[in-house]
């Protein structure tokens, strides 16, 4: 017995393989945002840098680009960003590194936030 597919469903699991070998594993692009500063809006982006230098630098580097087991941030969405430092504010255990990040965010603004969202994106 050989088993057929009608052509919408041959379609539509065609589109599904693309979508899959297009999809880079960047969670900018799995949200459809192809350009990460395409987001970076309203924010201050040097308080942003400000902020960054005193309160994620050192464990995420001078550029973002992640060192050791702490992510790389570069090349992430604002709306990304904010995201995650919203949700580590709120004290969502969202990986190893929760016991390290909760306590930074949760002394960061929204507008805190928002800035250093904001200079985190439109790094080059």
């Amino acid at each position: 017995m050989q088993a057929s597919l009608s052509l919408p469903s041959m379609a539509i699991v065609a589109m599904a393989l693309f979508a899959a070998a297009s999809y880079s594993g960047n969670p900018a692009q799995a949200e459809g945002v192809t350009d990460a500063k395409a987001d970076a809006r309203s924010g201050d982006a040097g308080l942003g840098e400000v902020l960054y230098r005193k309160t994620c630098r050192a464990c995420h580097g001078p550029t973002a680009k992640g060192m050791a087991s702490y992510p790389k941030l570069r090349d992430q969405t604002v709306s990304y960003l904010v995201d995650k430092l919203e949700r580590y504010r709120a004290g969502e255990k969202l990986g190893p590194n929760t016991a390290l990040m909760a306590p930074r965010a949760k002394e960061l603004s929204d507008e805190d936030i928002l800035n250093i969202s904001t200079f985190i994106a439109l790094l080059e």
